[in-house]
């Protein structure tokens, strides 16, 4: 079945729905390192870089599956909450327009989420004003990763799922929780030298608390606006897209060398992304930015699976 991919970034979405057995035939990325990144690993034949509200319908080719995690940003805790009055907040209306124009058999949107509560609900009812007069039954559930997708990162994100088929939707059913087998260690690399970027030192504003309190090896800390959380976690915060602008705000560790930062393929392998995908040569806070801005490819990958059951 043939999907169309809308705010694609780097293509976590895209790479869960076509690792359910999806051919990928349009997608469209503005930002030009995520779309970089999303060539380097898709080809770029199919994908669009420009911006949605100067896409033309008529350049998209027939498709089955519309598939968009849509700007978070105005809806999250972390940010503004200004919602739809948020002009990257109105980009979900793009989604809807292509969606009345071609008429995909099912939506597919992933969002923080607060999306459900924000604006006293009022937002999330404009997504379901938004689709269901055109014929859309919906599904949605708040899904952890940690409990859905075998990564040990809490990331809480709402995911929508409409049907043109009534029935169809009444069968889906959102995946079954999941005991997690991976541990932190499985993951970070703590016995390879990386390169001195990634370590505090002595001359590091953070380095005497870092020190004082990064101890255990089988932990990750976290340096918040208050400074370095006394607290070791033996999962991982969710990541963030600030990694990219803000560099403290990056998961630190203590490995066999020293404290360090985690890397840009240490967060891709916290989203659940095959050892094979790599970044091109982009700046490094545009790959700390993709890796946050991104998902939990192995949870994709598995409501896509219940969706292909019910098709």
């Amino acid at each position: 079945m043939k999907v169309c991919s809308l705010f694609s970034g780097i293509g976590g979405i895209d790479l869960g729905f076509q690792q359910a057995g999806f051919d990928i035939v349009w997608a469209n990325e503005f930002d030009k390192d995520a779309a970089t990144t999303y060539r380097h690993n898709f080809g770029g034949e199919h994908l669009v870089e420009k911006d949605i509200r100067k896409v033309n319908v008529l350049e998209i080719p027939d498709f089955d599956i519309l598939v968009a995690g849509f700007p978070c940003q105005p809806f999250s805790i972390m940010g503004f909450r200004k919602g739809f009055n948020d002009p990257r907040g109105n980009l979900f209306f793009e989604i809807a327009r292509i969606a009345e124009a071609k008429k995909p058999k099912v939506i597919f949107l992933e969002n923080v989420a607060n999306l459900l509560e924000h604006d006293d609900g009022k937002s999330f009812l404009t997504v379901y004003n938004a689709l269901a007069p055109q014929g859309y039954s919906f599904r949605y559930q708040v899904m952890d990763a940690i409990e859905y997708g075998n990564v040990p990162q809490h990331r809480s994100r709402i995911f929508i799922v409409a049907f043109q088929d009534e029935m169809a939707c009444e069968k889906f059913k959102f995946p079954e929780k999941q005991e997690l087998t991976v541990k932190l260690n499985d993951i970070l690399v703590r016995n390879l030298k990386h390169d001195s970027s990634y370590y505090y030192n002595s001359s590091s504003f953070y380095y005497d608390d870092l020190y004082r309190i990064v101890t255990d090896k089988k932990a990750l800390y976290k340096i918040y606006d208050s400074g370095v959380s006394r607290k070791a976690h033996y999962v991982c915060p969710t990541l963030t897209a600030n990694m990219g602008t803000y560099p403290d705000r990056i998961p630190i560790i203590l490995d066999d060398f020293g404290i360090r930062k985690i890397t840009p393929y240490e967060c891709l392998a916290l989203q659940g992304f095959p050892k094979d995908y790599r970044f091109p040569k982009i700046p490094m806070a545009s790959a700390y930015k993709q890796c946050g801005n991104s998902v939990v490819v192995p949870v994709i990958r598995r409501i896509a699976e219940n969706i292909v059951k019910v098709l």
